[in-house]
């Protein structure tokens, strides 16, 4: 089967605005099982490079400050803090004053969202701003980015990646619609830097949800970048995946080395901030993890959960195998989104 890229400008108005894994990974954290993402090409680089992802344990405003501290050089001017607002009183939000602490300190910046494309109190401008309130994004200006409308930004090397396999019958990836744009919210454009502060936890469609997946689906649109990704019916499996990863590309590379990550993993939950009802974590919290490579912390904060005792790990591995969640990590790899090899930096 051919492959095809959905471009925006084929199928939305006109006027809409246009701009432009650890295959014998090194760890500083003594010993952590790693999950082999063999198998796939490797993009070129210098021997032994490898990412710079920091850990600390101490999940408090003062661990926040600590490791944000070594992955902030490049954050300037007018700053969004991406977080992932969740559902009204959702029972496994993180602290609210993790980001209070955190955000005080960022000269100039904002949480910013976008709404959702099922139906919740988050689907539409007002409603979501309620939701923000209710569960205590209020401290600080908030900005739902399509309330205004949406922007297009490109997403380069899909094309170049589906070519070159496109005679193979071995593709790394599967048949179907992938994108070459992708529609986000229009106030994205508005903003100088872009902190992606994640709460690390399972997903039902994406088995987890790091620093790719909140900026991904959080950056695009309501009503149309999600519907992009997620194509109508929700289909969930490897598309789905790579779509969601390419819509990634597109906002990671629009912000380039003023971008920078933070996944949080505590109240590890098989479930998304997504779900009113989330499940109860199975697992104990574990940490801090931060780079400015989105593929090595994602990829991080899977070998500290598989490095979890199984009676902690069974439940959060069997969430993100069953939906093929490790193909985000494959597929990032192959768009050469980031490093796969990484010293994790333990800061105590």
């Amino acid at each position: 089967m051919k492959m095809d890229t959905f471009r925006l400008a084929d199928k939305l108005p006109s006027e809409l605005n246009r701009r432009g894994f650890l295959k014998n990974s090194a760890v500083v954290l003594g010993a952590i099982t790693v999950c082999n993402l063999g198998g796939l090409e490797e993009a070129p680089a210098a021997p032994n490079e490898k990412a710079q992802v920091y850990f600390t344990d101490d999940i408090s405003v003062n661990g926040l400050l600590k490791i944000y501290a070594k992955v902030n050089q490049n954050i300037t001017g007018k700053t969004a803090i991406k977080l992932h607002s969740g559902e009204p009183h959702g029972p496994n939000l993180l602290p609210i004053e993790l980001i209070t602490g955190l955000q005080a300190t960022i000269p100039n910046s904002t949480i910013v969202e976008c709404n959702v494309l099922y139906e919740s109190p988050r689907q539409h401008t007002q409603s979501h701003l309620e939701t923000l309130k209710i569960n205590g994004f209020d401290f600080c200006p908030v900005d739902i980015m399509d309330a205004e409308g949406d922007a297009i930004l490109p997403i380069f090397g899909t094309k170049e990646l589906l070519a070159k396999w496109e005679d193979s019958p071995k593709r790394p990836f599967e048949d179907g619609t992938h994108l070459s744009e992708i529609a986000v919210g229009k106030n994205l454009l508005n903003y100088d830097s872009l902190l992606v502060y994640t709460h690390f936890k399972g997903h039902t469609m994406g088995g987890f949800g790091g620093s790719l997946k909140n900026i991904a689906i959080g950056c695009a649109s309501g009503q149309v970048g999600k519907l992009q990704i997620h194509e109508k019916g929700w289909k969930g499996g490897k598309l789905f995946l790579e779509r969601m990863v390419e819509a990634g590309k597109g906002i990671s590379d629009h912000f380039g080395p003023r971008i920078t990550y933070i996944n949080v993993l505590k109240n590890i939950s098989v479930d998304c901030d997504c779900d009113a009802h989330g499940k109860k974590p199975t697992c104990r919290d574990i940490g801090i993890v931060a780079s400015t490579d989105i593929l090595a912390i994602d990829k991080a904060s899977i070998d500290l959960v598989y490095a979890l005792p199984q009676t902690e790990l069974k439940d959060i591995k069997e969430r993100i195998e069953t939906r093929n969640g490790l193909h985000q990590l494959e597929y990032m790899k192959l768009l050469r989104m980031g490093k796969e090899h990484y010293d994790l930096i333990n800061l105590g």
